[in-house]
């Protein structure tokens, strides 16, 4: 969790009133029906947005699939000639005696 300053929380919790305040007079202006038939729409919505889809559990509900540790892939078998190659740098520039 974030860790907020007090200036933050005071205007979240202002905002929060406004919010507040500001549904509230909505709802006073829009007509009871009118009122009633949104509340029924915004409760089936609430319902059906808090569940899950079948094939994606709870705990990866923001995660893409195959999302994890990668491994890198494995180590070719190197000759006895490309190690001392390797170790020794020789046929890096290439000459009569490297590649």
């Amino acid at each position: 969790m974030t860790k907020r300053s007090r200036y933050e929380r005071e205007q979240r919790a202002a905002g929060n009133v406004k919010v507040k305040q500001i549904t509230a007079d909505w709802e006073r202006a829009v007509p009871p029906e009118r009122a009633a038939a949104f509340a029924l729409e915004w409760k089936a919505a609430r319902s059906w947005a808090g569940g899950h889809p079948a094939d994606m559990p709870r705990n990866r509900s923001g995660t893409r699939r195959g999302s994890g540790p990668r491994t890198a892939p494995p180590k070719k078998e190197e000759t006895a000639a490309q190690s001392i190659r390797r170790r020794t740098h020789i046929g890096m520039f290439g000459g009569p005696w490297g590649p």
